[in-house]
């Protein structure tokens, strides 16, 4: 009988080890997946801040383009008139 009880003691003292190690594992993860959660928000808004960027800037370089293509259209109205003049 003592064996048996040695016996129980000794399994309820392993198996409560085994779920302390389980729980701190478990608590592990849980603070990891909220720590990448956190990450992937950041990751998230970085994206869009460096998207609104890149559009900002895509739409001046086609303002400058835009400005630049109308200068070159009056440039070569210019000089058309001025053959036509000197003709």
């Amino acid at each position: 009988m003592a064996n048996e009880l040695t016996l129980s003691v000794l399994f309820g003292f392993i198996s409560s080890v085994l779920l302390g190690i389980v729980a701190y594992f478990i608590r592990q993860l849980h603070s990891d997946f909220r720590k990448m959660g956190e990450n992937l928000a950041d990751v998230k808004t970085t994206g869009i801040l460096i998207r609104s960027e890149f559009k900002t800037g895509h739409e001046l370089l086609n303002q400058k383009v835009e400005y630049l293509e109308q200068r070159i259209n009056k440039i070569e109205l210019n000089q058309i008139k001025n053959e036509h003049h000197e003709k």
